[in-house]
């Protein structure tokens, strides 16, 4: 399963957030945070901020970059897409946001998030993240590769202590047949 590690530019003044919508590759035309894969041996955090730099020109110490979220997106229909993310928050960066051949950066009110230009699955944990809650959670792709069918979510304080299982969710595994 591949790992990725997305990060959240939020204003706090201006109460929104920077997302960006995909151009090209996976996800392309959806709106999402900013991110991608975490190269072997790469810190998560370490990756979030170069992907921050990389796909919208801010720059970002990495060690100021909170960890809001660890989630599992399961696709059994599609198991190449099996996918773990980090989540970062930052609040201070240096530049201002501009686009690159993979995305469009967008601010938006945090109050007023269009997910219907999301992935399914951001109605669900993207507004707890940005209130602050820490998460971890799973979703469950059904055989649209659209729509969201199964979900676990559960709240931490942290993300060294022991996690609950997620019983009566499928894992990350082909479909049968």
């Amino acid at each position: 399963m591949k790992t990725a590690a997305l990060c959240l530019p939020i204003d706090e003044t201006n109460r929104r957030v920077l997302l960006g919508l995909k151009r090209r590759g996976f996800g392309q035309g959806k709106l999402t945070g900013l991110g991608g894969k975490v190269d072997p041996g790469e810190d998560p955090r370490a990756a979030a901020a170069r992907e921050l730099h990389e796909e919208a020109g801010l720059l970002a110490d990495p060690a100021s970059l909170d960890e809001a979220a660890r989630l599992t997106f399961c696709f059994p229909s599609n198991p190449d897409w099996n996918l773990r993310m980090h989540v970062f928050i930052v609040r201070a960066w240096r530049g201002r946001p501009v686009g690159s051949e993979e995305i469009a950066p967008e601010w938006h009110a945090v109050d007023a998030l269009p997910f219907e230009r999301m992935w399914d699955d951001g109605r669900l944990w993207l507004p707890q993240a940005l209130a602050g809650h820490r998460l971890v959670a799973v979703f469950v792709y059904g055989d649209d590769q659209e729509t969201v069918v199964e979900t676990r979510i559960q709240k931490v304080a942290n993300f060294s202590e022991k996690l609950a299982t997620f019983g009566g969710v499928r894992t990350c595994r082909p479909a049968s047949g």
